[in-house]
């Protein structure tokens, strides 16, 4: 059985890695402008992974799974198997936004089919260019791997999931969006602005230090015991808008050493779509 493979790795020991036959190093930056600044500026040897098209099968409507819904298993293994990864690949995977752009989520999705060397970079592209970790602008060449992949082996919330637990106080729904999407003072992305009945605000940010980089896991251990309490791990699921970001708090908790809990896919782009209570600040 492989060896555990923690889930942050930092710039200097990628640069240790550099090199390693096995080592394959993603750009999941997820902006308008990120494939343009990947061209003009990318780790060396790293590839470039699309959130939309790879990442996931996006619908018509954000009513039918969200805004980023997941593809299914099979097709994702056809995506790594593009992308050159198989296996034995040691996955390491960046953004510009110190890991919660799109880098928490390909790695969720990894982790999901059972890959277990696969890792975020601590602090993201910056972070690893400061370390001196070197940068390149030419056309990486992929060599197609094979990855057979035919099921989600984390757990995943559904809508109707939701719809079951929202008022129950045996389960904990955290949103982890900024506070004032969650109070319903903004919503840049969704029709509707607000939050889940009952939902948490745990913003993602606050898993990160002031320099951008991840709490230790001491820290991130005492900050979500308190937030979790004695509830089972079973019964917490976590969202965000998307179903991106919320992978960022679930790369916090594993590297907290707490098993990973759902993820609602949907979100707050399916839940907001779909006619379904909602909250916000003072009620």
């Amino acid at each position: 059985m492989d060896q555990k493979i923690l889930p942050i790795i930092t710039p200097e020991e990628l640069i240790d890695r550099r090199g390693a036959e096995d080592l394959m190093i993603f750009d999941a930056s997820n902006n308008p402008t990120a494939r343009t600044n990947y061209e003009a500026k990318h780790l060396e040897n790293a590839f470039f992974v699309d959130t939309n098209s790879q990442l996931a099968d996006i619908k018509r409507s954000p009513a039918d799974g969200g805004r980023h819904p997941l593809p299914t298993a099979e097709k994702f293994g056809e995506t790594l198997s593009k992308l050159g990864i198989s296996p034995d690949s040691h996955v390491v995977i960046y953004d510009d936004k110190n890991g919660a752009n799109a880098a928490a989520r390909f790695w969720w999705m990894l982790k999901a089919v059972g890959h277990n060397k696969v890792q975020v970079l601590d602090g993201g592209f910056d972070a690893a260019v400061n370390a001196g970790f070197p940068t390149s602008d030419k056309t990486e060449t992929v060599k197609r791997g094979e990855y057979k992949c035919s099921e989600w082996n984390l757990p995943i919330a559904s809508l109707t999931d939701i719809d079951e637990i929202y008022h129950d106080p045996e389960h904990l729904i955290i949103d982890v969006r900024e506070t004032p999407r969650y109070n319903g003072e903004t919503e840049p992305f969704d029709k509707i602005a607000g939050h889940i009945p009952n939902a948490m605000n745990v913003p993602f940010a606050e898993n990160l230090d002031a320099d951008g980089r991840f709490l230790s896991p001491e820290k991130l251990s005492k900050k979500y015991q308190k937030v979790i309490g004695d509830l089972k791990i079973e019964n917490i699921v976590v969202h965000c808008g998307s179903g991106v970001t919320a992978c960022h708090t679930l790369l916090a908790l594993d590297h907290a050493g707490f098993e990973i809990p759902k993820l609602y896919v949907g979100s707050w782009s399916e839940w907001s779509s779909n006619d379904r209570p909602i909250a916000a600040a003072g009620n």
